[in-house]
C-alpha cells in the first residue's frame, strides 16, 4: 500500500500501525505530486492519501490517479474540520474517508475493506460530509438512463443509500433482511456502473436521486 502524507510524524505513525507482520507492506510518499510515479513502479492495492499537502492536494492528486483504469482506490485521511474537503475528495472518487484520530483497529479494517473493493464512510463524519456536499453539488441536467433499469425496491434502497444509510439502516427502515439489502445493493451496483458505496452516493446527488437539503441523518 502506498501512505501519501507530507508529515513524517504522521507517515510514521501509519507504518506502526499497518505492520509487515499484519500482511501490510508500505511504502510512502511526501506529498501528491509524487503519487504517479510512486503508483507505477510499486503497484499498491490501495493507497492512503492525506488531503492538505504542501505542493499537491489530495483531492487534486486523487482526481488524477483515479483518471487511469488501474488505478488503485484511495482512502482519505482527514482531520475533524475537513468536511467539505472530504466531500470533495468524494467526487474526485476516494473509497472514503478515515478520521486521523481514529483507533489503529479501525484504520485496519478501512484499509483492507478498500483494498477488497468496497468502500469505508467513517460514521462520525458521513452525516456531515454529505451535508457539506449537498452545498456544492450542482443540479443535474437530467437523470441517467440507467436509473430505469433500478426496480422500485432497488430505487429506494439506492435513495437511502445516497442518503449515507448503511445496509443495518436500510434494512430496518424498509422491514427486510440485511441479507436482502446486501443483495439488492449487488444488484444496484452491477446496473448503475458503480465500483462502491462511494461512488454511489456521488452519482445519487449528480443525478437527482437525493436532492439538497434532504436529511444526512
Amino acid at each position: 500500500m502506498l501512505v501519501v502524507d507530507d508529515q513524517e510524524l504522521v507517515r510514521g505513525g501509519l507504518r506502526r500501525i499497518l505492520r509487515r507482520r499484519d500482511g501490510f507492506v508500505v511504502t510512502e510518499c511526501a506529498d501528491g505530486d509524487e503519487v504517479p510515479a510512486a503508483i507505477a513502479t510499486q503497484r499498491p492495492d490501495v493507497v492512503l492519501m492525506d488531503l492538505r499537502m504542501k505542493r499537491v492536494g489530495g483531492i487534486d492528486a486523487t482526481r488524477l490517479l483515479r483518471s487511469r483504469a488501474d488505478a488503485p482506490p484511495v482512502l482519505v485521511l482527514t482531520t475533524f474540520d475537513d468536511d467539505h474537503l472530504l466531500s470533495g475528495a468524494l467526487r474526485a472518487g476516494a473509497a472514503g474517508f478515515l478520521l486521523k484520530d481514529s483507533p489503529a483497529e479501525d484504520l485496519i479494517r478501512a484499509v483492507r475493506t478498500v483494498a477488497a473493493g468496497d468502500s469505508w464512510l467513517d460514521p462520525s463524519v458521513t452525516g456531515r460530509v454529505l451535508s457539506a456536499y449537498r452545498t456544492t453539488a450542482a443540479a443535474p441536467a437530467r437523470r441517467d438512463d440507467r436509473l430505469t433499469e433500478l426496480t422500485a425496491r432497488e430505487f429506494e434502497v439506492f435513495t437511502l443509500i445516497g442518503r449515507g444509510r448503511a445496509n443495518a439502516e436500510i434494512a430496518a427502515q424498509l422491514g427486510i433482511s440485511e441479507v436482502t439489502v446486501k443483495s439488492h445493493v449487488g444488484h444496484i451496483f452491477g446496473k448503475l456502473g458503480l465500483r462502491d458505496r462511494a461512488a454511489a452516493i456521488v452519482f445519487a446527488f449528480d443525478h437527482g436521486v437525493v436532492a439538497p437539503g434532504e436529511s444526512a441523518g
